[in-house]
């Protein structure tokens, strides 16, 4: 099996990806994110509602890592569907995890 999947825009995108879901303590999310990246993961997955943006994009910062390497997918809140909703909760992600 190939390591990236080519998406429709031609961003090649790693099929294997570390996810935080129920890390609330943002020191361990942080620690964990930068263990993933440390041994190879260059895809991280979160969400808005795990409450952890903000450690993920600390340990990408803390990271050896070029930010263009490391692929980061979130999810949005039903509360943040619509067109306007939903480009405000992706400013949040894009501040919070960069």
């Amino acid at each position: 099996m190939e390591k990236y999947i080519t998406l429709n825009n031609g961003i090649k995108m790693p099929r294997l990806g570390f996810g935080v879901y129920q890390i609330n303590d943002l020191a361990q999310a942080q620690e964990v994110v930068e263990n993933g990246l440390e041994v190879g993961y260059r895809l991280v997955d979160t969400a808005q509602i795990y409450g952890n943006e903000q450690a993920v994009g600390d340990a990408i910062k803390h990271s050896e890592i070029d930010r263009k390497d490391i692929f980061v997918t979130s999810k949005i809140w039903v509360d943040d569907y619509g067109y306007d909703q939903t480009l405000k909760a992706f400013d949040e992600t894009i501040k919070n995890c960069n």
